[in-house]
């Protein structure tokens, strides 16, 4: 922002005569505002569920199937949502540390009324996108006024992060939607709402947070308004804001402790999320590697965001909004400074985790999508005193043709790119081999994912055999260990063994170069069923 009063007094000046020019019109059409979002609704379904039906082999693969297999057992063999199960450690209950599974329960309901298909979990996911949608343009409303919560809406809904993970089988669509939910509805409430928009607020927010522990962080925004009461001398207000934020701490607190038990006492002891935050590598250590900044700039550019919401996205903090006069209404229009920076020291203290599962940064989306609208606002009303001028029309679509052509379409095809196909491939071969009650070893393209597994439609193991503290996405260094590993298995009932041709493991080894003699002790005492270009299946005998 410029330090040139008079520059700031006509910047001021020309957002508030852009806003009253908005404004006026809404007046005239009440309904111009509704059916603007009635647009945005309808892109936002039109690129979340394009391709719904997309198997679960594209670049979130590895865990959208971990969670599918969570609603596989859950209407298979327990409706208990305090015990998620995968399918990948054998035929013994594999419970594990989870969030609350509010996704792939619904899903299983889906399945239950309808029939197993394995995109109702990307179904489930989207609609909560839609809600993450209208929430995300309320909240802005009420900060920012209409035209930004069109702005940012938008931006929202084109952004090919925001696209990606709402369309895909994860936990995190509904954390953002219900957090967004939640903190719409609190923001409704301090600004003058019913008081029973403070339990449902509650209610929306510790679900979202049950539903993905990086949610905490927009309670910042909650804490943030409920400071600013104590400031006003409404304790009354406060007091009531502060029971119920310490009610919904508890009962996260203690699901999660419930979780972190869960995973500590059944095989394989994988608790998710674990590892890769700033007290387990050490302070120095993210200093050494800059707080993974490098990764989240790849990811950023070449995945999430591209460089025209980059660009949004620094215009849009660069050059912020002139302060509103209005006292309350400057306290509502922090709440974006206020949810990024809370997410930004999320990030620095768990970059490790959330560079690794890059889906963590969903939390950031919403206060992204607001800047990015404001930015888009700027550059499209730059030198204008009014928004309705057909030069800010074509500014306008001039932005959003470029965000389409350069992020939108192209990041969301990368990231949709079916790179575990020969993983589902060779589960559906497994599936066509199995005998009923037959477990399974698989390995897929990419070592340690489970997709095999999960379209064998049956219980078996990833292999090398993984879960806890084991690793299980490298290959063991000698023929002797892995045929032992083998061995193990078939003593525990695994029936067949299959591995896609090009599977590799994080240090780029394929398994048939670098377990050759693994190969040759599978031709000497299994029987081959498949050997074609892309897969190999053996029966495996008993000893």
């Amino acid at each position: 922002m410029s330090d040139d009063p008079k520059l700031n007094r006509a910047e001021g000046q020309q957002c508030r005569q852009q806003t009253s020019d908005w404004d006026m019109v809404a007046r005239k059409y009440p309904s111009l505002d509704t059916a603007i979002l009635l647009g945005i609704l309808f892109i936002a379904i039109v690129f979340r569920f394009h391709k719904i039906t997309l198997p679960l082999v594209d670049g979130f693969s590895w865990r959208e199937i971990s969670t599918a297999m969570m609603a596989d057992n859950f209407q298979q063999r327990s409706w208990n949502i305090f015990f998620p199960e995968v399918s990948w450690t054998g035929p013994a209950p594999s419970y594990q540390g989870r969030e609350f599974q509010i996704v792939s329960y619904l899903t299983a309901l889906l399945y239950q009324l309808f029939g197993w298909q394995d995109w109702f979990g990307r179904t489930v996911a989207a609609f909560f996108g839609l809600v993450t949608v209208f929430s995300l343009h309320r909240l802005t409303a009420l900060c920012w006024g209409e035209m930004h919560a069109h702005a940012a809406t938008l931006a929202y809904t084109l952004m090919p992060a925001a696209i990606m993970i709402d369309s895909s089988f994860l936990p995190d669509p509904a954390m953002l939607a219900l957090v967004t939910l939640g903190v719409w509805l609190f923001v409704k409430y301090w600004a003058g709402g019913s008081r029973w928009l403070l339990p449902l607020a509650t209610l929306s927010f510790s679900l979202g947070v049950l539903s993905k522990l990086p949610g905490i962080a927009a309670g910042a925004v909650i804490f943030y308004l409920m400071v600013c009461w104590i400031r006003e001398k409404k304790r009354k207000q406060a007091s009531w804001v502060l029971l119920s934020g310490l009610l919904s701490l508890a009962i996260i607190g203690a699901y999660y402790i419930w979780a972190i038990y869960l995973g500590r006492s059944y095989p394989p002891f994988h608790i998710a999320g674990t590892g890769g935050y700033i007290w387990d590598d050490g302070f120095w250590t993210y200093v050494r590697d800059r707080f993974y900044f490098n990764s989240l700039w790849n990811t950023s550019v070449l995945w999430f965001y591209g460089y025209p919401f980059l660009v949004l996205l620094a215009v849009g903090l660069w050059m912020p909004r002139s302060p509103a006069e209005d006292p309350k209404q400057r306290v509502l229009s922090a709440i974006p400074y206020v949810w990024l920076a809370a997410a930004i020291i999320l990030y620095l203290a768990a970059a490790g985790e959330i560079t690794s599962n890059v889906w963590n940064l969903h939390i950031f989306h919403v206060p992204i999508a607001m800047f990015c609208g404001h930015g888009a606002l700027l550059l499209a009303t730059l030198g204008s005193r009014t928004v309705l001028t057909p030069a800010v029309m074509l500014r306008s679509i001039f932005i959003v043709a470029i965000a389409l052509a350069w992020s939108t379409l192209p990041l969301v095809r990368t990231m949709k790119e079916p790179i575990a196909m020969n993983g589902k491939l060779l589960g559906e071969e497994l599936a066509r081999l199995a005998q009923p009650g037959d477990l399974v070893v698989a390995i897929a393209p990419e070592v340690g994912d489970p997709v095999a597994v999960y379209y064998s439609r049956a219980r078996g193991w990833v292999f090398p055999p993984g879960g806890g503290d084991a690793e299980w996405s490298k290959f063991v260094a000698d023929d002797a260990t892995a045929i032992a590993q083998l061995e193990e298995l078939r003593a525990q009932g695994a029936d067949l063994f299959g591995v896609a041709k090009n599977a590799t493991d994080k240090e780029g080894r394929l398994f048939v170069e670098h377990h050759d003699g693994v190969i040759d002790h599978l031709d000497r005492t299994a029987t081959k069923l498949v050997d074609s270009s892309n897969l190999l299946v053996y029966r495996i005998t008993r000893p």
